[in-house]
């Protein structure tokens, strides 16, 4: 089920392999990315190492749902990327042009398959960089930090940043950021002047096994948490969550601390397993949460990856607007 029960269900564990430093990016040498688009660029990737390409790559995989996202915003249609009809479901903010070779899962990529595009760059997040020696032995690779609940949207605008250098597209990226810091700033403005500046919001997933129903909780570190922070709204949840991707688990008995009146909870279920509506709707515990009563709970649009770039973040950001400030 995507990163559902794989990658991000094990969040808490994987902030072992998340390689320390964040990524940082070298100015290129000319304005602009006409001015840079036949020379050689460098970058340096979370993982601290230098690189230098003949030329912004072009041929890129991509083996991340985050960063094929930001590739495609950039103007870069990926070569491969890793479950192409995964990305097609859960992320719609920036549409794949039917070019992309499937490389294989996020969690194993086919290194063969990536191999035989003889790319000139292959993009991966740092929970997967225990791969990159192997991929460097083919092709250039460029690893971002994939996330941070210490920071995550600056984390995203660097990472965003790190790519469009990789690319020879900063200016590009820089059109891009600049959108979203006013849509960021449009939409705070139009929160507080519905009076709703301060209320809170909770954003969780879920999935189920047998009988059971498993909560995924996106805490104030997550990167759609913290768009809505940006937003000047307040994440309700409190309990333990990981310190790479900001997410906790909990059951239906633990939303019960979610008991504030003025409360929205929002959640995702793009691949049609909906476990709030079809798993809970008889649940005498889950009936009786105040935003279940009150009908401030949100399904959000399918397609909305909760884990993206800018456009992503636009689309939560948008759908928060609409709920707060309609």
């Amino acid at each position: 089920m995507t990163r559902f029960r794989t990658a991000l269900a094990a969040a808490a564990v994987t902030a072992g392999l998340l390689l320390a430093g964040c990524g940082t990016t070298e100015e290129p040498a000319a304005q602009g990315d006409a001015a840079a688009s036949t020379g050689p660029v460098t970058y340096t990737d979370s993982r601290g190492k230098a690189v230098t390409l003949k030329a912004p790559a072009t041929k890129v995989v991509g083996l991340e749902w985050g960063e094929v996202e930001m590739l495609v915003t950039l103007g870069v249609q990926p070569i491969g990327v890793a479950d192409v009809k995964g990305y097609q479901t859960w992320n719609t903010a920036a549409k794949l042009d039917g070019t992309a070779k499937d490389v294989g899962t996020r969690g194993e990529p086919s290194l063969d398959s990536i191999a035989a595009l003889r790319p000139d760059l292959v993009v991966m997040g740092a929970d997967m960089a225990t791969i990159a020696p192997q991929v460097e032995k083919f092709a250039p690779v460029l690893v971002t930090k994939g996330s941070d609940a210490s920071r995550n949207l600056d984390r995203m605008r660097e990472d965003f940043t790190l790519l469009a250098t990789a690319t020879g597209k900063r200016a590009k990226a820089d059109e891009v950021l600049a959108a979203f810091d006013a849509a960021v700033a449009a939409g705070k403005k139009k929160i507080a002047d519905a009076g709703a500046a301060g209320k809170q919001f909770a954003i969780a997933d879920g999935w189920k096994e047998g009988s059971t129903v498993s909560i995924r909780m996106f805490g104030p570190g997550a990167l759609v948490s913290q768009v809505g922070m940006a937003l000047g709204l307040r994440n309700a949840w409190t309990g333990k969550t990981d310190e790479v991707w900001g997410l906790g688990q909990t059951d239906v008995e633990g939303l019960n601390v979610l008991k504030d009146k003025d409360l929205h909870f929002f959640y995702n279920a793009s691949d049609g397993n909906d476990v709030f509506a079809d798993g809970l709707n008889t649940n005498a515990i889950w009936k009786a949460l105040p935003f279940v009563q009150q009908n401030k709970l949100h399904k959000m649009p399918n397609g909305i990856w909760t884990f993206g770039g800018p456009l992503s973040c636009r689309q939560y950001l948008d759908e928060l607007v609409k709920v707060y400030a309609p």
